[in-house]
């Protein structure tokens, strides 16, 4: 694909993404053979970790919905190329589970096959990640 492709195709996953589009149409901008990778605590959040298959776009749009109250997403740059996007931003949400907060910068990098999202690399501080999700909300 073209730069202006892949930066349209980033830009209008990031808008269903922020609206109320449902798990399974953010996820037809993806391949079916996607490959998801969250690197992180596997354990600590349905969605970290590595996946396979568009159906983790899926999963990863409901359960974040049902368990993160986000606070506030900022996408500082989106840089592409004929063959990749990356989003680069920060991030601040709460474990409702937990009631503890996420705050971390983030990069996104997606791969595209024609007009699709091929892959999905999500950097983040996964240490923070791992203890707002894993601490009891009455923890000192």
């Amino acid at each position: 694909m073209s730069v202006a492709n892949n930066l349209n195709l980033t830009r209008i996953f990031l808008t269903k993404l922020d609206s109320t589009a449902s798990p399974d149409e953010v996820a037809l901008l993806f391949a079916e053979d996607l490959v998801w990778n969250v690197p992180g605590d596997a354990g600590a959040l349905p969605w970290l970790g590595k996946k396979i298959g568009r159906a983790a776009v899926s999963s990863f749009v409901r359960d974040s919905r049902t368990l993160l109250a986000r606070e506030n997403l900022e996408i500082r740059d989106i840089l592409a190329s004929d063959e990749r996007a990356v989003i680069v931003g920060e991030l601040k949400s709460r474990v409702i589970r937990t009631g503890k907060p996420i705050e971390t910068p983030f990069s996104i990098v997606l791969t595209f096959a024609g007009d699709k999202i091929a892959t999905y690399t999500m950097l983040e501080d996964s240490f923070a990640v791992s203890r707002a999700a894993r601490t009891s909300r009455h923890a000192v």
